[in-house]
C-alpha cells in the first residue's frame, strides 16, 4: 500500500472531546548540544480548560486547548534513511507546561504506529505504564479514535516531508520556537544555517515561496548523505 500524501499547507489538527484534545501536527527540532536536526510528527494529548458559560443558549462558547499532559514525538534525524525513526521518543509527563526528560522505547523506534495505536487504545497504560488523567466520559472516544490519529499522524511522518520549505510550511507557526533553539545552541558552528533559512525568515507565510525562487538549493530533498 502507497504512503499516504502529507496533508500540505496544514499546521495543525485538533480533536477535541468534551474535557480532552489530541493536537496532531508536523515539528522541526534542533539538538541544543550537536545541532542535529529532526523532524516528524507530533502528538499532544491536552486537557481543555473550563470555562463560564457565556452569551445566550446560541452564543459560541470558548474552547481553550491548555494543559498538556503527554507528547509523542515521531522523529527522524535529517541525516538517516526517512522512517527509519531514530530518534522517536515521548514524554509521558509535564511539570507545568515543560515536557518531562525524553523516555526512549526499543518497540516505539521498531514499530511507531502500533506503538501509537496501543497509547489510545490502552489511554497511555501500554506497557504497564500509569493511565492518562482524562475525564472518564472522554476515555472510551479516546480509545475508539486511536485508529483515526494514526491515520493522521502517518500523514504528517518524517518520510513524508522531504524538503527544507516543505518542513517550514508545516511548521511556519513555530518559528519562534526554532529561533530559541538557534539562540541557545552550544555548537552553533555545526549547525545548517540553508536548512534553517526559513525559520530564520521573518516575512510569515510567503518564506517558503520565497525561498524556492531565490534559493532553490535550499528545498532540497532529504537524503541520508546529508552532513
Amino acid at each position: 500500500m502507497a504512503a499516504p500524501a502529507l496533508l500540505e499547507g496544514s499546521v495543525q489538527h485538533i480533536l477535541a472531546l468534551s474535557r480532552t484534545a489530541v493536537i496532531v501536527r508536523h515539528w522541526f527540532e534542533i539538538d541544543l548540544d550537536d545541532a542535529s536536526m529532526e523532524h516528524g510528527v507530533r502528538i499532544e494529548l491536552r486537557e481543555l480548560a473550563a470555562h463560564p458559560r457565556r452569551g445566550s443558549e446560541s452564543a459560541a462558547q470558548l474552547v481553550v486547548v491548555d494543559r498538556p499532559l503527554w507528547r509523542a514525538d515521531l522523529f527522524d534525524r535529517l541525516t538517516d534513511a526517512p522512517g527509519t525513526f531514530g530518534v522517536a521518543h515521548c514524554h509521558p509527563q509535564f511539570l507545568g507546561h515543560e515536557p518531562c526528560p525524553r523516555v526512549w522505547d526499543a518497540k516505539l523506534t521498531a514499530d511507531p504506529w502500533s506503538w501509537l495505536a496501543d497509547q489510545f487504545a490502552q489511554l497511555g497504560a501500554a506497557g504497564g505504564t500509569e493511565q492518562w488523567p482524562v475525564d472518564p466520559a472522554d476515555g472510551p472516544e479516546l480509545s475508539w479514535l486511536s485508529a483515526g490519529i494514526v491515520s493522521l499522524a502517518r500523514q504528517l511522518g518524517p518520510d513524508r516531508c522531504r524538503s527544507a520549505a516543505q518542513c517550514y510550511e508545516l511548521t511556519r507557526d513555530a518559528a519562534d520556537s526554532v529561533r530559541l533553539m538557534i539562540d541557545y545552541l552550544r555548537r552553533p558552528d555545526l549547525l545548517d544555517e540553508e536548512w534553517v533559512a526559513p525559520w530564520r525568515w521573518t516575512g510569515g507565510q510567503d518564506a517558503a515561496l520565497s525561498l524556492e525562487e531565490t534559493a532553490p538549493s535550499a528545498a532540497r530533498d532529504v537524503a541520508p548523505s546529508r552532513s
